[in-house]
């Protein structure tokens, strides 16, 4: 008995050894896989189109456009008519004019039927470009977010209704639903979370919040556009199999708010650039 129990105790060694090194090899590959794909970005990252669609963008800001043949130079987007630089890493806010709380396709589409006289439908009319269909909403978007870069993230809790914006926003953070009964707390709570080789940033923690906010919106290679954020959170709720929220709804603002608060101290480095 005593050989039999020796040789399945070695086997035993062994087959504990190979699951080891096993599992070492796999979490080195992944390491690996995760360093080249950071290096791939940053070598992207060095002609990023994005600055294509900054620049029409800029020009759209600055063109009269509407019923009233305005420009939206006279746009408040928090820190005064006109104001660009910075006021994006201070999104979502308060607005007096408007009552309410507002992130930045919102106060976008506001400005743009009151400064120029479009209704709300054409104001948020092609909010995502498609094949052959360019979006404005986008380039303006792209232009007005890469005038914070640089900027830290300060986004602020002073008045009740931002305090209720981002309690709503955390509630839906955390609510499950869809067919798959999953939250966006299903796959960014927690820390070493992958899908094939996303990593999935924790958007609980500073370090989490801030890389994966300050780099929204961003140039998607896969799709030749520059995605804003409403676009990016309404592609995980499609995953998540919710239904389909309406384009500039309060509860993406929600949704963003608290992402944003989130991610305060980081730098804004955006539009990056995404697969």
């Amino acid at each position: 008995m005593k050989p039999i129990r020796s040789l399945a105790r070695r086997a035993a060694l062994a087959l504990a050894a190979t699951a080891a090194a096993a599992g070492a090899a796999a979490v080195h590959a992944q390491g690996s896989t995760a360093d080249e794909i950071a290096k791939y970005r940053q070598m992207l990252a060095e002609g990023n189109p994005a600055e294509l669609w900054e620049a029409a963008g800029e020009e759209l800001w600055k063109k009269p456009a509407g019923p009233k043949n305005a420009s939206l130079e006279q746009c408040d987007l928090g820190k005064g008519p006109g104001v660009t630089k910075g006021a994006y890493a201070e999104l979502p806010r308060y607005f007096k004019d408007a009552n309410k709380v507002m992130d930045l396709e919102q106060r976008l589409a506001w400005c743009r039927v009151t400064l120029q006289g479009l209704t709300k439908e054409e104001a948020t009319r092609n909010p995502f470009s498609a094949s052959g269909k360019p979006s404005d909403i986008e380039r303006l978007v792209a232009y007005l977010t890469g005038e914070s870069r640089g900027v830290k993230m300060n986004v602020q809790l002073n008045h009740p209704e931002e305090k209720r914006t981002y309690a709503l926003g955390q509630k839906m953070f955390f609510y499950r639903g869809g067919a798959y009964d999953f939250a966006c707390a299903t796959c960014h709570a927690v820390d070493g979370q992958r899908i094939r080789l996303q990593d999935l940033p924790n958007l609980l923690t500073d370090k989490g919040a801030q890389a994966a906010y300050t780099t929204w919106p961003a140039y998607r290679v896969s799709q030749g556009e520059v995605r804003s954020m409403q676009h990016r959170l309404y592609d995980c709720l499609r995953q998540q199999r919710f239904p389909e929220p309406a384009y500039g709804s309060d509860v993406i603002t929600a949704l963003t708010m608290f992402l944003a608060k989130n991610a305060n101290g980081g730098t804004y480095d955006g539009p990056a650039m995404k697969r």
